[in-house]
């Protein structure tokens, strides 16, 4: 009788059909948040030409069968290239937009906060940034709260907002 040891089991296997079947789905779906990305974004990507070709094909495509062939397509070019470092530079992106909107979404709350008379935010605002023009933001401040009793459209309101962004 022979004894196995745990070395013998341990040998380079093939991937099981599922590992493959996972991975081809998972290279598929970068491939359709490729679809849905900026085209300025992908060619930041630098991404081989049979697959730029592929994914401009795939926003022509209007019927669902079509598409899914397409998408089907990518996921096998997906394969032929080097996607993990794709994939890295995809997942950057997403996340400098989640990164963008944070920003964005903090100076709309900070804008809000000043057109409803809360003098913490101001404060916050001078403690954060010591350099504000003052008597400028005060300013804006005022013009945009009587816009808003005159029902005129937002104009300092947008010009608070972007004074704050450029802060």
């Amino acid at each position: 009788m022979t004894v196995t040891t745990e070395d013998e089991f341990d040998t380079d296997l093939p991937p099981s059909k599922s590992q493959v079947k996972r991975e081809c789905d998972a290279l598929q779906k970068l491939g359709e948040d490729l679809i849905g990305m900026k085209q300025s974004e992908l060619d930041a990507l630098n991404l081989p030409e049979v697959l730029d070709d592929a994914l401009r094909t795939a926003r022509k495509i209007q019927s669902r069968g079509g598409l899914k062939r397409q998408r089907q397509y990518i996921g096998k070019i997906m394969r032929q290239i080097d996607s993990e470092e794709l994939k890295k530079q995809v997942e950057h992106l997403q996340h400098s937009h989640d990164t963008n909107s944070a920003h964005f979404r903090k100076i709309e709350r900070w804008r809000d906060r000043l057109l409803e008379e809360d003098k913490a935010a101001l404060s916050e605002i001078i403690d954060a940034y010591p350099q504000i023009d003052r008597q400028h933001i005060n300013q804006l401040i005022r013009q945009a709260k009587r816009e808003r009793l005159q029902e005129k459209p937002p104009t300092s309101a947008r010009k608070l907002f972007k004074y704050l962004r450029d802060l």
